[in-house]
């Protein structure tokens, strides 16, 4: 059936047959795609033009055998880590890497190597991975691990679906005291303490993330929240746990003068206010993905949609050009309405996976054409001065030139590509608009 699709962003839409089957090595036969949940932000998950096949693994979520011993889970890769945590949190497991949403699928966790509030202990999801089962363009049916056809394991691991439908994942859970987190926030004033103290804290810490403020004016701009989180102990839990089950949801597209610079400088200082300092058991839902508490909350930016630009600044960069970065940001045509930073730790191992040593910054930003372009550019721009990359699960509108630049890496992922699926059958929107496949 053919019908409309877009990335979470709502920015970029394509018209597609989107088949939906339990039997996920069915129907990607002659798919260009799979296609999971829908959250990554830009044309990552869409298909280059409309009327091509693209595979939905959301019905393929069956989760296939655990081993208590190694903590190794194996799933289709339509189950969702929603699922996951619903099953295995009350049993004292949890995925070893978490994103900022649960509404996404093993399989897409992945293809876009996901990291979390512990890259810099855990690193991204790939380094968990002990098996994979694909189907390659051919048709075959492929499995790999580390060791094992590992050039094949390495290019699908970050490799955004490129390689083969993925459908089956096996990697290892993580085994955790409760499934409460013990949580520690505080105020910090300005970008360069937050810095320090992000990194500071990375020691004793194995969840970090600072919230941002970049509407704030004045001497103002830039003041942070840094929020610490651990798995709770026995005696510091909560009982009994029950996952959340009732969501408010964004029934239509928001106008988009009501979601404003001004409303949401209010926002952001209310937010600071009450964050003075605090220390807790928290809900892990609350921790890690405050968004998911509100269902289609991509309906706020209203039928334009937004962009989320995320990108890494490495570690061999001094606080400078950090601080140069937030400088840009400033200058933006283009209000930044979410700002999330992070502390980046081992670089992810799949060919073009995006982790790097160093900081990345994450922001929202509504989308209004052509300021949207300019503030891409600009950033991509210091990007590349600085040696940095972009998130290819977030990005909508990097020039492939910059990417390109960007990325050393590429020659090497196309080679592995071109051995895997020589007629170029697998592509998507973002490798067509960045790498040069074929519509």
């Amino acid at each position: 059936m053919v019908q409309e699709i877009s990335g979470w962003g709502r920015v970029i839409r394509v018209a597609a047959e989107e088949r939906v089957s339990e039997d996920l090595a069915l129907i990607t036969r002659d798919a260009v795609l799979t296609r999971g949940l829908g959250r990554s932000y830009g044309d990552a998950s869409l298909p280059p033009a409309s009327g091509l096949v693209v595979a939905n693994s959301r019905l393929a979520n069956r989760l296939l055998a655990f081993d208590a011993s190694t903590g190794e889970l194996t799933v289709e890769a339509g189950v969702s880590l929603h699922d996951i945590n619903r099953v295995f949190l009350p049993r004292g497991w949890a995925s070893p890497v978490s994103p900022g949403t649960q509404f996404v699928t093993v399989g897409g966790m992945v293809a876009a190597d996901v990291h979390g509030k512990n890259h810099h202990r855990e690193g991204s999801f790939g380094r968990h991975v002990r098996w994979l089962r694909l189907r390659l363009a051919s048709g075959q049916i492929a499995e790999c691990t580390p060791d094992e056809e590992a050039g094949l394991f390495w290019a699908t691991v970050g490799g955004m679906g490129l390689t083969g439908h993925i459908l089956e994942v096996r990697f290892a859970m993580e085994r955790i005291p409760s499934p409460w987190i013990w949580q520690e926030v505080r105020q910090i004033a300005s970008l360069e303490t937050m810095l320090t103290q992000l990194r500071e804290e990375g020691v004793r810490w194995p969840f970090t993330v600072a919230w941002v403020d970049l509407l704030a004016r004045g001497s103002l701009f830039g003041r942070s929240v840094l929020i610490c989180g651990r798995w709770a102990d026995v005696s510091e839990a909560r009982h009994p746990f029950r996952p959340v089950t009732r969501r408010r949801r964004v029934p239509v597209d928001v106008p988009e003068f009501v979601l404003n610079p001004a409303l949401m400088r209010l926002y952001n200082a209310g937010h600071h206010r009450t964050c003075r300092g605090s220390r807790g058991v928290v809900h892990p839902e609350t921790f890690f993905y405050p968004l998911d508490t509100l269902a289609d909350w991509n309906r706020m930016y209203g039928k334009r949609g937004f962009i989320q630009y995320q990108c890494v600044i490495p570690a061999s960069q001094p606080v400078s050009k950090v601080l140069e970065f937030f400088d840009l940001v400033r200058s933006l045509p283009l209000p930044v309405y979410l700002c999330v930073f992070k502390d980046f730790g081992a670089p992810g191992d799949g060919l073009i996976s995006f982790p790097a040593p160093g900081f990345t910054v994450a922001m929202d930003l509504p989308n209004r054409p052509p300021h949207t372009q300019v503030a891409v550019d600009r950033l991509n721009e210091f990007v590349l001065s600085v040696g940095g990359r972009v998130y290819l699960a977030k990005d909508a509108h990097t020039r492939p030139e910059h990417f390109r630049a960007m990325e050393p890496r590429l020659a090497a992922f196309n080679e592995a590509r071109r051995r895997w699926d020589p007629e170029g059958r697998l592509r998507s929107a973002l490798s067509v608009r960045l790498m040069g496949d074929r519509p």
